[in-house]
């Protein structure tokens, strides 16, 4: 019994670790070495981190990423699993299910990382939880878990409301939390990917864009949100100066291309 829980922790750290150095370790090798030079003129901040930053970043995203695995521990093998409503076979909901579960996981995801982020900006408590991962004001991928262990206690925590509240396939949970990751790095990544005027269409103005969370690194105020904008532009803590900041990445992105 001992030995089957050692080799679980050991096979879920390694899945989680993974997850996070390959999506970050990609994009990095890609926007911070191999094209390093080529694309610095589009880059948000002109300016990359110290080698310092990413080992400090690195090494507190183990240290979260360990905590993830701990608490996802508790949610799914703790007598409090018995209240979970995950289901062992996918055709018991069906495969639209499957996608609309993790389409659920994205958006609840959204809504409690709003509100503890911006509970974590609060005076009293910000230098406990929050100071650590506002260190990267320059952020690079490897900043995307870079937390203290008491944020990283609250940012697993999502995985509660999530097999709670959504029935659930152990598969799309897996699913979603490639997504999360995918994004997380995106929006810790320092350059813009959404094309030009992203910002201002129909979906765009909706969407968190990695200039909008670069603002928030440089700024330490407003663009709240993780996937979304929706919650930003409803309570009023998007930055004025987002469109603005937008527009000037594009206009950076439009010289460069113009110069190659």
């Amino acid at each position: 019994m001992e030995q089957s829980l050692i080799e679980r922790i050991g096979v879920i750290l390694t899945i989680t670790y993974l997850r996070y150095f390959v999506i970050a370790g990609i994009l990095f090798l890609i926007f911070y070495v191999l094209f390093k030079k080529k694309w610095q003129s589009k880059k948000i901040q002109n300016r990359f981190p110290k080698n310092k930053d990413y080992n400090r970043e690195i090494g507190y995203s183990i240290l979260s990423l360990f905590i993830f695995m701990l608490v996802g521990l508790v949610a799914h093998k703790s007598p409090i699993a018995q209240w979970s409503l995950r289901y062992d076979s996918i055709a018991e909901y069906g495969t639209a299910y499957w996608f609309l579960s993790v389409i659920l996981m994205i958006f609840l995801h959204d809504t409690y990382f709003y509100w503890t982020h911006r509970a974590m900006h609060h005076p009293k408590i910000y230098r406990s939880f929050h100071k650590v991962h506002h260190q990267s004001t320059n952020p690079s991928p490897w900043a995307a878990f870079a937390f203290h262990p008491l944020e990283g206690v609250v940012e697993a925590g999502i995985i509660f409301p999530i097999i709670f509240l959504i029935p659930h396939h152990f598969s799309a949970v897996f699913a979603f939390l490639i997504f999360m990751t995918v994004y997380n790095v995106y929006g810790h990544l320092g350059y813009e990917i959404f094309p030009k005027g992203f910002n201002k269409n129909r979906i765009g103005k909706w969407l968190n864009t990695s200039v909008s969370h670069n603002a928030h690194h440089a700024q330490f105020n407003g663009n709240l949100g993780l996937y979304f904008l929706f919650w930003d532009r409803w309570m009023g803590t998007l930055r004025t100066d987002y469109d603005s900041g937008f527009k000037e990445v594009d206009q950076l992105r439009t010289s460069s291309k113009a110069i190659q």
